[in-house]
């Protein structure tokens, strides 16, 4: 009777859905993609060390699969899309 999951105060075991519990640490578990948001479930994963090329699968991280031609993990085409931008862009600044 006591238990419950509600966010007041008062009597019980109650499991209060707080700020607090989990330590997502950076990014508070949301993608690396733009504004915090992952990159959708459209896209390519693909090997940064041959080239080969694959439709991203929905609810299947790139990388928990591996490339059928030479074995490396495959990554986000957008991922590397963007970390080249950044590159051009810091670059830049140094000049």
């Amino acid at each position: 009777m006591f238990g419950g999951s509600g966010l007041g105060r008062g009597r019980g075991l109650g499991r209060g859905r707080g700020a607090g519990g989990r330590g997502m640490g950076r990014g508070g578990g949301r993608g690396m993609g733009q504004s915090g948001m992952g990159y959708g479930p459209q896209g390519y994963c693909v090997c940064p060390k041959c080239g080969y090329r694959t439709p991203h699968q929905q609810g299947v991280s790139c990388p928990s699969m591996t490339c059928p031609k030479c074995g490396t993990k495959l990554v986000r085409e957008e991922l590397i899309k963007d970390r080249k931008k950044a590159a051009e862009e810091k670059k830049k600044s140094k000049e």
